[in-house]
């Protein structure tokens, strides 16, 4: 029995299972995403979606879904669903009995007397999905018709129809070929079978994607229908459709489906769900190997990438190897964010966080800085030497400050209604400051053991002496015994938030133990939930413990309440680091938590947020890199911290 699957009573109840979502990647960036019945909820969603280099690299949708008929006595059963706003059409969904999701995506429906499955799996580095299809038991002569529907498209926009798009086809190998604007790849369908194609082409009006009106977004959608294929299929027979954007041969995707389910992991438990999880979020692309943030509005960034590389790699299963590719496409591709700063004001500070976490895992603390130390040097001379975008340094009190008004340069990024930062937090950050000291520790102390040391660390000494002066006196706020969020020209933030975490966690800290002791209890009081540590006390008035409402509304809640997995970690090293095996039994508690969550959004996977009050709903990206790669870094500590 699969360890992630649902029974009918569940599927048949779509309250219930079309917030349920799937996810299979390709590695290289393409993907299929959809309900766990196949009715596409959200923009996002669709069979077939792809990177296209022509466009900047930005995945697009060409395959939406398809639907299945299947044809007995002249009588058709259609297994597809969509939403027409209250009204769903066809109801397929009425049929399954089961799914599960293993090595392959598997759905079984039960018609009158006939048992018919459908498995899904994407060829691992190939832009080409394949689909089984089953009829595990029938009594009578048993058509199959199969309807594609065409997007075509971004994946952030919708598409109604318009006279630009071609209707044409083309005739390949058992199957047919599509194209529906310039600049996109040819789409091709092909059957392991014989069969009947009949094009008529024909629009799909008004489809309604029920998670984006629910969000306040456009909603409604065109698709486009180019005809359909029809061939028979026998009791105990299988036929594959390959989609892919390049014709290939026929004669072998049985085989090739066989190969690639024998080839994939499975998703036998909750720690291989989080190493599956994990290798997806790791692509091949034209500028090297990369990390992806989330599904499935993944995007890229400096910051997201440092912080999970040791969690999908190192701490993942020991792939040393990726990591030195993704390492190497980062720097290559992040120069101008690492040595002349972005949005992401702290970002490059990272580095000698991951350099760290390097060092630590393979046990090589001079090898880690041989590898790491000419990136790290220039890092560190640049925000010294000043004309990094939004920070500079105080020479006075060794503090970076970070401020672009009406921007927002922390991880804390999002936006309201009025386009202005919901947490702006410009000044002196209290986590930014705590990985800058970090940072100069590391360069100081791997630099004189294994350097030339000299005057670049005396210049080095001079700053980290000055922020060992004033870092406490700047961010303890006494009334609440614990680290103040940021500091500006009013004087301090005060807010009870997760950031003063990272000057506890870090491996060199600017705060007494006592002062970490504090700044945790003020965290186990009014942060720390089972699903993460709260973004913002409850205790403050602008608590959202809801994630919900139109954008604006969501907007304000994502850093004012909502939790993050992916900051759970620094908590339990923290406390681990702190109060020892007594912590143990707590930190696997609150790892293990989220296995609870593997059938509950993304299947097999960890969301990119929760409600900060309970019940903890989860929201956002139904797949996270930060979420996924701190809860498998955790783990790893853990179980460290226990054989030690």
């Amino acid at each position: 029995m699969s360890y992630l699957k649902f029974n009918q009573e569940e599927l048949v109840n779509l309250e219930y299972s079309l917030p349920k979502e799937v996810v299979l990647a390709n590695g290289t960036g393409g993907y299929c995403n959809t309900t766990i019945v196949g009715c596409n909820t959200r923009k996002y969603h669709g069979l077939f979606v792809m990177p296209i280099e022509e466009f900047g690299g930005v995945n697009h949708i060409l395959l939406s879904s398809v639907d299945e008929t299947l044809i007995q006595h002249e009588k058709e059963f259609n297994l597809g669903i969509r939403s027409y706003g209250k009204i769903y059409e066809p109801r397929g969904h009425k049929y399954i009995v089961d799914f599960q999701f293993d090595k392959e995506c598997t759905i079984e429906y039960r018609v009158g007397g006939m048992i018919f499955r459908k498995s899904m799996i994407f060829v691992k580095g190939k832009e080409q999905l394949l689909i089984k299809y089953t009829l595990v038991q029938a009594h009578s002569q048993t058509s199959l018709r199969l309807k594609p529907f065409m997007a075509f498209r971004e994946v952030h926009t919708l598409t109604q129809q318009n006279p630009q798009a071609s209707t044409n086809y083309g005739i390949v190998d058992n199957g047919a070929s599509y194209k529906m604007y310039e600049g996109f790849p040819t789409l091709h369908l092909q059957l392991s079978k014989d069969s009947d194609y009949l094009h008529n082409p024909d629009w799909y009006k008004d489809v309604v994607y029920s998670d984006e009106q629910r969000r306040g977004f456009e909603y409604k959608e065109d698709l486009f229908v180019p005809g359909v294929f029809e061939m028979p299929i026998a009791a105990g027979e299988s036929i594959i459709l390959s989609v892919s954007t390049s014709e290939v041969s026929t004669k072998g995707l049985k085989k090739l489906y066989d190969k690639e389910v024998k080839n994939a992991p499975s998703r036998s438990d909750y720690d291989a769900c989080l190493k599956i999880a994990a290798k997806d979020f790791i692509v091949k692309t034209p500028k090297g190997t990369e990390i992806l943030s989330g599904y499935s509005w993944e995007s890229k960034g400096l910051r997201e990438t440092l912080i999970s590389l040791p969690g999908l790699t190192l701490f993942a299963d020991g792939d040393v190897a990726t990591f030195d590719k993704i390492l190497k496409t980062t720097i290559k591709i992040y120069q101008n964010q690492l040595y002349n700063g972005s949005r992401q004001a702290e970002a490059a500070l990272w580095m000698f966080w991951v350099a760290q976490q390097y060092a630590a895992f393979t046990g090589d603390a001079q090898g880690a800085w041989d590898k790491f130390k000419t990136v790290l040097k220039k890092v560190a001379d640049s925000f010294i030497e000043g004309g990094r975008m939004g920070v500079h340094l105080n020479k006075d009190n060794g503090m970076l400050w970070t401020k672009m008004n009406g921007v927002a340069l922390s991880w804390m990024n999002a936006y309201g209604s009025d386009s202005r930062p919901i947490a702006e937090r410009g000044g002196y950050q209290v986590e930014t400051n705590a990985l800058w000291y970090n940072a100069l520790c590391y360069l100081i102390e791997n630099e004189t053991k294994y350097g030339k040391g000299g005057k670049t660390v005396y210049a080095w000494m001079d700053v980290k002496e000055k922020i060992e002066k004033n870092y406490y006196n700047m961010f303890w706020v006494e009334e609440r015994a614990h680290l103040a969020d940021y500091v500006d020209e009013q004087g301090q933030n005060k807010f009870t938030r997760p950031n003063q975490v990272f000057a506890c966690a870090l491996e060199y800290s600017p705060v007494s133990e006592e002062v970490k002791a504090n700044v945790l209890r003020s965290i186990n009081r009014e942060l720390l939930t089972s699903r993460g540590l709260r973004t913002l006390s409850p205790k403050n008035p602008l608590y959202k413990g809801v994630y919900e409402g139109n954008q604006n509304q969501r907007d304000h809640a994502h850093h004012q309440g909502c939790t993050r997995p992916w900051m759970i970690c620094f908590y339990i090293e923290s406390s681990l680091k702190l109060f020892g095996g007594a912590f143990i039994s707590q930190a696997e508690e609150l790892v293990n938590a989220y296995e609870a969550d593997m059938n509950i959004h993304g299947i097999g996977s960890i969301s990119e947020l929760y409600n900060g009050d309970p019940e903890y709903v989860p929201h956002g990206a139904i797949c996270h890199t930060g979420a996924i790669s701190e809860i498998l870094r955790a783990k790893h500590i853990i179980a460290k911290f226990k054989n030690d």
